[in-house]
């Protein structure tokens, strides 16, 4: 099921409309659609890469439009669904210390979620759930995402069809390893 839902995407690229079939994509991707819009926005760059920052741009509004929803599903559902489960199973105490944690380094795990594989949504929602601050959310996923899809185009655009590989495979790696670096490094300037 899930090749097909790819190979569906993929023949999504070749459309007259692409950059509609991108921006609901990447609107779907942050907040409940499991493939992510380098589907997409890869093939498209590689074949028009003249509008590599157009096609960034449709990707991150999106996407941050998406994370949106993600975020009023998090927000919505939580008061009617997952409250009463934690109730249930009396966890909800437990629920308001997560909160106070998840909320003082929220604005982390956006961006974190956003640059990295581990899946948007569940970061949009969950933010949503914690009440994190919408300015701060919206910053973060801005921020994020934008890196996130104008580094992959700004590749495409210079190297072209000889980096889709490496983006494909590898980039994703290299921003995990991004994070934790930059993460590393502030645990290192505060404990050390």
């Amino acid at each position: 099921m899930l090749r097909t839902l790819y190979d569906r995407t993929i023949a999504l690229a070749e459309s007259p409309h692409a950059l509609w079939a991108l921006a609901l994509v990447a609107f779907a991707e942050s907040s409940v659609f499991p493939i992510p819009p380098d589907v997409l926005m890869i093939p498209m760059i590689l074949a028009r890469p003249s509008r590599a920052w157009l096609i960034a741009t449709v990707c991150l509004v999106g996407s941050v439009l998406g994370a949106l929803l993600g975020y009023w599903i998090g927000a919505g559902l939580f008061e009617t669904v997952g409250k009463p489960v934690l109730q249930f199973y009396g966890k909800d105490v437990y629920f308001d210390e997560f909160r106070a944690r998840y909320n003082d380094f929220g604005a982390w795990a956006v961006l974190i979620a956003g640059v990295t594989p581990f899946p948007f949504k569940v970061i949009t929602i969950l933010s949503g759930s914690t009440g994190l601050s919408l300015p701060i959310f919206i910053a973060a996923s801005i921020v994020a995402r934008g890196m996130r899809f104008f580094i992959v185009a700004a590749l495409l655009w210079k190297f072209g069809a000889p980096i889709r590989d490496f983006i494909e495979r590898r980039l994703a790696l290299l921003f995990t390893l991004l994070v934790v670096g930059i993460l590393g490094g502030f645990y290192l300037v505060k404990y050390l």
